[in-house]
Formats: C-alpha cells, structure tokens, sequence
C-alpha cells in the first residue's frame, strides 16, 4: 500500500496537479474536494447503480443473486469504497507532513479492515438466509458453522490491524501467538467444541431446529429453537427454555421424537392390572351371552375347550383396536400378557395412533381406555385397586 502511494505521488507531482510543499489553505481545498468526491461516489452508487442491479436481479429467474445483491451487500460494499478513495487521496493533501500522512494512511487502512470484517459479517449471514431458504439446508443446524467462520475472520482482521498499526509482519504476529496456543484454546474451547459437535451434529442429521427433543439431565423436554456454536436452545412445553452445550448432545444421549413424526404415528402403550382372583374358566351360558353381544369369538366358544375369561377379554380388546378408525392399521398392533406382580396380571394395549398431535393423541388414547375399563365386568374382570379409606369403612 506504501508503494501506491509513492507512486501515486510522484505521479500527481510530475503532473503538476500537486505541490511539494501546499499551504493550509490549499491543503483544506484539497480536503474538501476530497469529501465531495466521497461523497459524490456515493449518492451515484445509491441512487444510480443500486437500483440498476436491483432491477436486473428482479428480471431474473434465479433467487440467489436477490439475496447476494441485497440492499444490505450492496450497502456494505459502498462502506468499502470510502475508505479506498480517502486512502487515494490522502498524499494529494498531505504530501509535505509524512508524519501525519502516516498516521492517517495507517487509520484509513484500520477502517478498510474494519468494514471489510462488516461486508464479510453481511455476507455470512446472507448465505444463512439462503440456506435457511433451501429445502434441504433449512433444517441443518448450520448457525454454530457460520457463527465459527465470524470468529474466524474476525481474529483474522484483528491481526491484520494489529499488524498495520505496529508496522510489523501479520504472518510474525501469527508465529507469536502460536506460543500462546494453549491459552487461546482455553479460552475459546467451547467455541471449538462446539463447532466440532455442530458438524457432527449436521453431518449425521442428529438434531434439526424444530426438532422435539427430551434430555433428562439437562431438564429439557420440548421443541428446538435454535442451535448455534455455543448453545442449543430448547422451548420446553411448560414455556420455560432450557440451553444445552452442543458438545452435550454428541457426548450424552437424548431422545430426538422427528421419527414419529415423520411417521405419522403415534405409539399407545399403556397396560391395565387386571386382578387376579377374578380370572377363571367361562362357562357355556356365558360364553353364549357373550357371543350374543358381540363381545365374544364364536369360534372359541364353539372349540367345546374350556376357555378362560381373560383369554375372551384379550381377544375382544384386539378385535376392538383392529376395528377402532382412529388407529393405524398399518402399525404393529397387539394386546398382551405381561408378567404377573403383586398388582395383578398387567394386560398391555400396544397400536400406534393415526395422528401426532398432542391434544388428538391423547384424546384418542382416553376414549379406547375409557371403553376397555368400562367393558372389563362384563368378562367376569375387576381391574386391581388398591384398598382405600372408603373399602375400610365399608368393611367397618
């Protein structure tokens, strides 16, 4: 940059149009003309060139180049340009002071660092609307990577700028902060691991904002909002937000619900204790009554074997799920015995419903256990209780 401006300067100077030496009087003329040149540059760019490449991208089929030639970008890209002329024509004002011309090339070349960080920084965040936008990348937890390359850059320009006002080398700056290693991974080693967790995370499709997630250990248990390089932030049910390190998520285990929700069904497993001095072998008249309800199969009544009650039981709550519009016939589907305990003979209701919604979901799954509580007598069946104040009055 020293050499242009040498250059630059021994040019005007043999032109004519500068002196080696300027009074104060054509140093401020030169100044202001200087301005009005900045300034120039940018009512023609914001009132001649954006609304031209506005119009040219509108006409266009294509949805990137409306993000990448944004009134953001383009704004951004403008910032540049001020800092670049300035720096241009700092020798014609300041020929004669190279002290000062110094300190005023190193400050011009500081601000171009800087808003050249602040067109990176609008550049990121337009790739991450339009990945947000893509189908396939909407769902990528992608916000911690871009989030990592802003800090990268960042550290980037820091050592640029460093390295301009120190007059030094910027790959000599690099060298000695490779010494202090240990203390900047210290310092940024959530950062680290949380952009390691986030590519992990991306790269098996373990975790999507919108997700429906459950981690005991960190109390969380509802839907993804954000998943950025140091946290993930989850909107639990009862409207609290419980934050998880990414790194968490790939060291520990969670529970990711997006599989029944692609699926389109939701399991029911729920079991009914069945008391076990009630269970006993049917007889004919019954079983006949049964049948005649429809609550019996004819075949097990006409096998002339005894058949016991909890058997018919089991074999109407398979027919009723089996018939019942709001279960998915499509799914594994049974009712079963499990092991026997001190609270009875447990009999298991295992379908998936139709639907994921919450509300309906539960709905659905009351109105076939209201059915089967409200059927068991007619088996000859009592669900088990336990004893209560009221049982022990009525004994009284």
């Amino acid at each position: 940059m020293e050499h242009i401006n040498e250059e630059m300067m021994q040019l005007l100077v043999g032109m004519g149009l500068v002196e080696n030496s300027m009074t104060w009087a054509g140093r401020i003329a030169v100044i202001l003309a200087m301005l009005l040149l900045v300034f120039v540059v940018n009512v023609v760019f914001t009132r001649v060139v954006m609304p031209m490449i506005h119009r040219i991208t509108a006409s266009t089929k294509a949805k990137w180049d409306d993000y990448l030639f944004s009134r953001k970008m383009l704004r951004g890209f403008c910032r540049v340009i001020d800092p670049i002329l300035v720096y241009i024509m700092l020798p014609m004002a300041f020929n004669d002071m190279p002290q000062l011309l110094a300190i005023l090339i190193k400050a011009c070349e500081v601000y171009l660092v800087v808003v050249s960080l602040m067109l990176v920084n609008t550049f990121l965040n337009t790739i991450y609307e339009m990945s947000n936008e893509h189908e396939h990348l909407r769902n990528r937890p992608l916000k911690g990577v871009y989030q990592m390359i802003k800090l990268v850059s960042a550290g980037v320009g820091i050592i640029v700028a460093i390295a301009i006002l120190m007059d030094s080398d910027a790959a000599s700056i690099v060298a000695g902060l490779g010494a202090s290693a240990a203390v900047l991974m210290l310092i940024f080693k959530d950062s680290i691991l949380g952009l390691v967790a986030g590519v992990q995370l991306s790269a098996n499709d373990m975790l999507r904002p919108g997700d429906w997630i459950t981690m005991a250990k960190y109390g969380a248990n509802g839907y993804v909002e954000e998943v950025s390089l140091t946290i993930v932030k989850v909107r639990n049910f009862d409207k609290t937000v419980t934050t998880i390190p990414p790194y968490a998520l790939v060291s520990d285990s969670f529970q990711n619900w997006r599989g029944m929700w692609d699926a389109g069904a939701r399991r029911i497993m729920r079991s009914v204790n069945i008391d076990t001095s009630t269970i006993r072998f049917c007889s004919a008249e019954e079983l006949a009554e049964l049948v005649k309800e429809g609550l019996a199969d004819e075949q097990l009544a006409a096998s002339g074997q005894p058949v016991e009650n909890l058997k018919v039981y089991r074999h109407y709550l398979r027919k009723f799920l089996s018939t019942y519009p709001e279960i998915d016939q499509d799914q594994m589907l049974m009712v079963r015995q499990l092991q026997p305990t001190t609270e009875g003979v447990p009999v298991e209701i295992y379908c998936f419903t139709n639907t994921t919604v919450w509300p309906e979901y539960e709905r659905i799954q009351s109105d076939i256990f209201d059915h089967i509580l409200a059927v068991t007598p007619r088996f000859g069946l009592k669900v088990f209780q336990r004893i209560s104040s009221i049982d022990i009055a009525k004994l009284r």
